[in-house]
């Protein structure tokens, strides 16, 4: 919408935007405004639940990095839980980078953790990139604590792909997951089902963890590939 593109420039940063541009190069420079995260929050916030933001939340494909972002933080306003999940069903397909896919995290999926996992594992079996991986980041988000089972980090470790936005956040989960599950995960990696880069990279973030202890990180470091 116009309304709301002129609102965006009227907020943007040029050398945030020549900064972010560096941090996601799969989007053209010129599709990026260069509008703070904050600032995209408060605009979410003012907007939220009026026309405006409905009609907004209706025009997709967006043409610019920033209206992906803002339609993700208006979608975290969202409370009524079914219509959350249509929206972000609708959504998901058009997300084209990590930032937008990792920034959107509706507490709503939360209050229904069953209903959230089953999604969770169906998009990690789709063939967009984002959306697999938004599944993984909604295991990792809502499913390393109080709701957490072994087949989760079992389905995540039956994703196959070659590319590298989906493994990235596969490795991410792992090294996550051992913080708290460690005897789950050094399974997996013992066994070497995971792929080389997956696998590694796994490995070094773990061993970067605070949280992981000296004896553990050392352990981790023999099952190199």
């Amino acid at each position: 919408m116009k309304e709301i593109y002129e609102k965006l420039v009227s907020l943007s940063d040029e050398g945030y935007k020549k900064f972010h541009s560096a941090l996601i190069p799969d989007i053209p420079p010129e599709r990026i405004i260069g509008v703070r995260v904050p600032l995209l929050r408060s605009v979410a916030k003012e907007i939220s639940g009026t026309p405006e933001a409905e009609a907004f939340l209706s025009e997709l494909p967006h043409e610019y990095y920033e209206e992906n972002n803002l339609h993700a933080f208006l979608l975290e306003r969202i409370k009524d839980y079914d219509l959350l999940i249509a929206e972000l069903e609708r959504f998901l397909p058009y997300i084209d980078n990590w930032a937008t896919c990792d920034g959107l995290r509706p507490k709503a999926l939360g209050r229904y953790p069953q209903k959230t996992a089953e999604k969770a594992l169906g998009w990690m079996k789709s063939d967009h990139t984002y959306t697999v991986r938004y599944g993984i980041g909604t295991l990792m988000n809502f499913f390393l604590g109080e709701y957490y089972a072994p087949e989760y980090p079992e389905a995540v470790a039956a994703v196959k792909s070659n590319e590298y936005y989906i493994n990235m956040m596969r490795a991410w989960y792992f090294a996550t997951a051992l913080i708290g599950h460690y005897d789950d995960i050094v399974k997996i990696l013992e066994t070497g089902r995971l792929d080389t880069f997956t696998h590694n990279k796994t490995i070094s973030k773990a061993r970067e963890s605070y949280r992981i202890t000296p004896e553990k990180k050392e352990h981790l470091k023999t099952l190199r590939k």
